[in-house]
């Protein structure tokens, strides 16, 4: 109910936005940014932000662990999606992406994916983050697999920067796993929905990493999936850290 509340919210939010005359794509990520705290709060999921935070326009690299990686990301910050064009159709998350001007792309189409660099370059011109999952799909979080460099084209041919991003899921307790969050496989929708609502206590995490601009796209993907990865690699040595030292003083 808290949930479908907070749907509503931000629904009302845009509507009156919208009566103030054309929404810009600066006030659809503003407004996917205020959409994003308020559906954490109304889930009880706590979020934290690590890093230099991107600004302008640049593009961002991201793992993908769940459909809740976008609420966390908006959350982070004001920017624009990539996402699968499966999620348009989606139950109110699908009808807030649409709002939050999304760029919706089929993964099984090469021409939509060039339709869908050319949106993406639209909306970096007007100065606004984009971020894209060049996974492709959403995984258990065991590895980082590998980017597709397609989507990567609009950033290098406008000589922008690259910033790779990681997405962790912290629970409190030892006994839960990362993939306890995860939404991969065959796993229906809404029972994942129920079980991650019903986890006391866990943390949304989003670690940025360092710009750079890269002289191809291919390069860029290969290099941005290595940083991603080493940003991976450090929270799981953090949190074996913080579990340890848990013990020690329990």
């Amino acid at each position: 109910m808290v949930l479908f509340l907070s749907f509503m919210v931000c629904w009302l939010r845009f509507g009156l936005t919208r009566l103030r005359g054309p929404i810009s794509p600066h006030q659809r990520a503003e407004w996917m940014q205020f959409c994003g705290r308020i559906t954490l709060a109304s889930m009880g999921i706590r979020y934290r932000v690590e890093g230099p935070l991107p600004n302008g326009p640049t593009l961002i690299v991201a793992n993908h662990l769940s459909y809740l990686d976008i609420a966390i990301c908006s959350a982070a910050l004001p920017c624009a999606f990539v996402a699968k064009s499966e999620i348009a159709s989606w139950p109110a998350f699908g009808f807030l992406a649409r709002l939050g001007g999304t760029i919706f792309v089929d993964r099984g189409s090469r021409l939509s994916a060039w339709d869908t660099a050319e949106s993406m370059g639209l909306r970096l011109d007007s100065g606004v983050p984009v971020l894209l999952f060049p996974e492709g799909t959403s995984t258990d979080g065991s590895e980082v697999q590998r980017f597709h460099s397609t989507l990567f084209a609009p950033a290098i041919e406008a000589g922008l920067a690259v910033i790779p991003a990681a997405i962790f899921y912290e629970p409190w307790t030892a006994d839960i796993a990362e993939s306890h969050f995860c939404w991969f496989g065959d796993e229906s929708f809404f029972p994942h929905l129920m079980r991650v609502l019903g986890t006391e206590r866990f943390t949304a995490v989003v670690r940025f990493g360092d710009a750079e601009v890269f002289p191809d796209r291919r390069t860029a993907a290969w290099r941005s999936h290595d940083a991603v990865q080493r940003l991976r690699e450090k929270e799981r040595r953090d949190a074996s850290y913080e579990f340890a030292t848990k013990r020690r003083v329990a």
